[in-house]
């Protein structure tokens, strides 16, 4: 992945993080991303600083969307 690429996917989950904390149902742990100190403007930064930040926003994310699920969905179609 090209880093403008890795740089608008950065920007990609970070408005996804932000859509998550006005849902309040949804609270994003950003502790991680956070101490990296990389924002989607920070187009100075290297490729390999970017893709680290979005690994630990991604994983933010999904942690908090496996800890929001009372129960597991199936994986067969009705």
């Amino acid at each position: 992945m090209k880093k403008q690429e890795l740089i608008h996917l950065h920007g990609l989950l970070a408005e996804v993080s932000n859509q998550c904390a006005k849902w309040n149902d949804c609270p994003v742990a950003l502790d991680e991303y956070e101490s990296l100190g990389i924002r989607p403007t920070s187009i100075h930064k290297s490729k390999t600083d970017h893709k680290a930040a979005v690994f630990a926003l991604a994983g933010g994310i999904t942690d908090s969307m496996r800890e929001g699920e009372a129960e597991a969905v199936p994986a067969t179609a009705d």
